[in-house]
């Protein structure tokens, strides 16, 4: 069974057993976190397409960490002006593994 979710302006497609990367919640580590924000559902070859949701279904999931990603250098350059800016980013982000599906 697969799902297509929504969380953090991004659409996912998970399945049980899956370990993802969304955008940070405010979750803490080892807490369960229910995602209602179902846009499709394949069971068993069958299409369940919501419009826009599916009702009554929910994917659980299971905090595993909170951490950044790596970091990223930002380079801004202007040429024969002597202007150079450097500076990095790291993105948070939480990592979920994916328990049940229920529809």
């Amino acid at each position: 069974m697969q799902a297509v979710i929504a969380t953090g302006g991004k659409q996912y497609l998970v399945k049980e057993g899956d370990i993802i990367r969304v955008e940070k919640l405010d979750q803490e580590k080892g807490k369960k976190v229910e995602f209602d924000q179902i846009l499709m559902i394949d069971k068993d070859g069958e299409h369940i397409i919501g419009r826009p949701l599916v009702e009554k279904a929910k994917v659980v999931g299971k905090v595993l960490t909170q951490d950044k990603a790596k970091k990223i250098i930002v380079f801004k350059y202007k040429s024969k002006k002597r202007y150079r800016k450097k500076t990095g980013h790291r993105q948070p982000f939480t990592e979920i593994l994916i328990e049940k599906i229920k529809i």
